[in-house]
């Protein structure tokens, strides 16, 4: 079993109809980090973590503040705040903030967070150079 690197408070942007028995509730979370200026910038994507009952209130709140599409997905407004637990931070060009989360999943909904409090891209920045030293990789 995997250890986790660490925890990101972020805030949900997307959302998807899960597949299989989750298929009739929005399970797939697409979830962001802010820069300096307050901008919400894609980092991953979760649909673990969660109970069923957690689920379903927060398909009933995601339908109900849906701002339009993204591909598959429903943006949402962002206000949802997640604590993600993740294993690897890397360089990604699939999401806006050019790191992608891997092996994410939610710890908690964090309803004692607002939006205003979410992690930082600096925040990304340094667990990205801490892992590369721990792992005697340099940055380039």
């Amino acid at each position: 079993m995997k250890r986790e690197l660490t925890t990101l408070d972020v805030v949900v942007v997307a959302v998807e109809w899960g597949h299989g028995r989750r298929a009739k509730v929005l399970s797939d979370y697409t979830f962001a980090v802010q820069d300096d200026e307050g901008n919400l910038l894609t980092i991953g994507k979760a649909y673990s973590g969660l109970t069923d009952a957690e689920i379903a209130e927060m398909t009933t709140w995601f339908l109900a503040h849906q701002t339009g599409k993204r591909g598959y997905a429903l943006s949402v407004e962002p206000k949802i705040v997640l604590e993600v637990a993740f294993d690897i931070v890397q360089r990604s060009t699939l999401h806006e903030s050019g790191y992608a989360l891997r092996f994410p999943r939610i710890v908690r909904i964090r309803d004692d967070k607002p939006v205003s409090q979410i992690n930082t891209l600096a925040d990304v920045d340094q667990i990205y150079e801490e892992m590369l030293a721990r792992e005697g990789i340099s940055a380039e």
